[in-house]
């Protein structure tokens, strides 16, 4: 379950919570009860680090890994010749 993040307009309390995302978003603040919460932005809980999808995917800079350990750049086929 995601934890987010309230803030009171009227006594400016901040707190966070623990929901489902079907819960309803909460209203009413724990310390003045009044109807004035909103709910901040705030980054997420996690990073993407290491190897994987977003490291061969996503990040830019440069050529993309060759995940098939090949030296052919071209995507095309590597060709074998054999010796009769």
């Amino acid at each position: 379950m995601p934890i987010y993040e309230y803030v009171c307009r009227a006594c400016e309390h901040e707190f966070e919570a623990l929901q489902k995302m079907s819960d309803p978003v909460l209203t009413d603040c724990p310390e003045c009860k009044a109807v004035e919460l909103a709910k901040k932005v705030s980054a997420a809980g996690f990073r993407l680090k290491g190897g994987g999808w977003y490291e061969t995917d996503f990040k830019s800079g440069g050529k993309k890994k060759n995940l098939a350990g090949d030296s052919a750049s071209s995507g095309a086929a590597p060709t074998s010749s054999s010796s009769d």
